[in-house]
């Protein structure tokens, strides 16, 4: 009886654990929601109420209910990111392009451990990229073209050894483009259309002064 009595306290606990997390993720997809003006109505399926945010439109969820997918690309949004973003650690896809997203990348979004796909590329979005998705060590796909970054491009990204495509061409970036690590296979047609931006860096030697 006792045994039993421990087991389902554990599967309650599980429960409550599996519905705390839904809980949060919810809250970070409410958050963005509020941050975003959506003309079009496509998140009014988003209801801060419900248990979880799997029914909503354009979330995906693994079985556990944990959001893997956002899927917002090309929707007529605007507004802009929210650092909350970075509570969603199982995520996988984060897909905001052709949008008019304006502001600047959350440095949060380096929270995603699993993130494969970032993606927000023909937006509005200014200021830096941040370092700390360097941390991201699952990315395989950065997009970030046709925006308005500025700044030079981390050398922490050239740690992550899982990405294959980087795009960061029609920005307002300087600096120097990296060439170790993964941007060795990135084609220079990937950053082109940043008038302040010199390169590549050439291995062994100082690099450029470029003041950015």
């Amino acid at each position: 009886m006792a045994g039993a009595k421990a087991a389902g306290a554990l599967v309650a606990l599980a429960l409550v654990l599996a519905l705390a997390g839904a809980n949060s993720e919810g809250d970070a997809l409410s958050a963005l929601r509020r941050s975003l003006r959506d003309p079009g109505g496509v998140l009014q399926s988003w209801d801060p109420t419900l248990v979880n945010p799997c029914t909503w439109f354009h979330v995906t969820c693994d079985r556990d209910n944990r959001v893997t997918r956002l899927d917002l690309g090309n929707l007529n949004l605007s507004g802009h990111l929210v650092p909350e973003l970075g509570k969603l650690e199982h995520l996988q896809y984060l897909e905001l392009y052709k949008n008019n997203i304006q502001g600047a990348i959350p440095s949060e979004l380096g929270n995603l451990k699993n993130l494969i796909s970032l993606d927000l590329y023909k937006n509005n979005i200014s200021g830096t990229i941040p370092p700390t998705l360097g941390k991201l060590k699952s990315l395989v796909f950065l997009r970030l073209n046709g925006n308005r970054l500025t700044g030079p491009i981390p050398r922490e990204l050239a740690a992550i050894s899982s990405l294959k495509v980087v795009d960061v061409s029609s920005n307002d970036l300087c600096g120097t483009i990296p060439t170790s690590g993964p941007f060795e296979r990135i084609p220079l047609s990937n950053f082109e259309k940043n008038p302040r931006l010199e390169g590549p860096e050439l291995q062994g030697l100082a690099m450029y002064d470029t003041n950015c």
